[in-house]
């Protein structure tokens, strides 16, 4: 006797309806992010900003800054405080896709928590906090 076995998979988005039951909510990946290795924010080294298909990488570091915040708030996309090394990326139907060169790809399904100011890559696999967003 065969056995069937089915599997359901839940759909994830990366929109929310709003608590009046409106039209969902879209959030952009455009803008500045942090990441922490400590999955605290508050331990938050790195940004990625996101412009126009660029993705560009800032370090923070107590060597240079005791402020890490007012220091990634004050940088702008190509600013030469960057990484030399750039990434392009796209955002559509919930997927970033990061071009991490020679061969490799970051591909992620990006849902987005917080009213959009935290976002989590598959679920639990990394999340980024919005720079200036509330969220922890």
């Amino acid at each position: 006797m065969k056995k069937l076995i089915l599997l359901f998979i839940p759909l994830v988005f990366s929109c929310t309806v709003d608590r009046e039951g409106n039209d969902p909510l879209i959030y952009s990946i455009e803008g500045k992010w942090l990441w922490s290795p400590s999955q605290d924010r508050a331990d938050a080294n790195t940004m990625y900003l996101f412009k126009d298909g660029i993705r560009y990488t800032y370090y923070c570091t107590s060597e240079i800054s005791n402020d890490c915040q007012s220091l990634f708030e004050s940088f702008q996309a190509n600013d030469g405080n960057h990484l030399p090394t750039t990434n392009p990326y796209t955002f559509e139907d919930n997927i970033l896709t990061v071009d991490l060169h020679f061969g490799n790809e970051l591909v992620a399904n990006i849902t987005f928590e917080c009213d959009g100011g935290k976002l989590l890559m598959d679920g639990q696999f990394s999340h980024l906090w919005r720079l200036n967003s509330n969220c922890q």
